[in-house]
């Protein structure tokens, strides 16, 4: 009888690499739909519920069915391949917890800055965050009910982000949609570090 072992190698599985990006933008703009549309799990949510108190801050006059608001982060997660699994954060959109950014930032690699053309001013905080902190972002018009209010360029204009930064549209409640728009992020991040690198030799 053979008692000799096989010496062929076992495969070793690696786990996916983790990869934190930031989900961003003004109050009510679709952040906590969209990290719960996307997340393999069931999504950390530190919500409250508006109250009178609020009635001058949080403003909803376009999302008049909201009663709730992220007052810490929104956590979820989405494998997606064998190599890569992304950590979603998505930021209150309010100012006066403006104090968690910096956490809640550090250690990302890219960010989604979503924008309701409704109220264009609201995302301007986190645009301008993410530029002086060097943060590869990418901004996506959220198409609340499936329409797009603007021209993409226009966006581009009123925001004044320049042709570096990808401008795209989705739909916050749609999975695929919420998945394309984070590969839209992956591939921004990837193409400026790869810039970046370039740059250093």
């Amino acid at each position: 009888m053979d008692s000799k072992q096989s010496a062929e190698p076992v495969a070793q599985h690696r786990p996916p690499t983790p990869v934190k990006i930031i989900i961003a933008g003004g109050f009510g703009v679709g952040k906590t739909t969209a990290v719960g549309s996307i997340s393999e799990i069931k999504p950390l949510r530190t919500e409250a519920a508006m109250t009178s108190a609020g009635v001058d801050v949080d403003i909803a006059d376009h999302t008049p069915g909201k009663t709730t608001t992220t007052v810490a982060l929104d956590f979820g997660c989405i494998t997606i391949d064998d190599e890569v699994k992304l950590y979603l954060f998505g930021t209150p959109g309010q100012d006066r917890f403006g104090f968690m950014w910096r956490d809640l930032v550090h250690g990302a690699l890219g960010a989604l800055v979503i924008v309701d053309t409704r109220r264009m001013d609201d995302c301007f905080p986190a645009v301008d965050y993410f530029e002086k902190a060097g943060l590869p972002f990418v901004v996506g018009v959220n198409l609340f009910d499936g329409m797009l209010s603007h021209h993409v360029e226009d966006v581009r204009w009123a925001l004044a982000v320049g042709d570096s930064v990808p401008l795209i549209t989705f739909d916050a409640r749609n999975k695929l949609s919420v998945r394309d728009a984070l590969l839209a992020v992956l591939h921004n991040t990837f193409r400026a570090q790869t810039e970046a690198t370039a740059g250093a030799r």
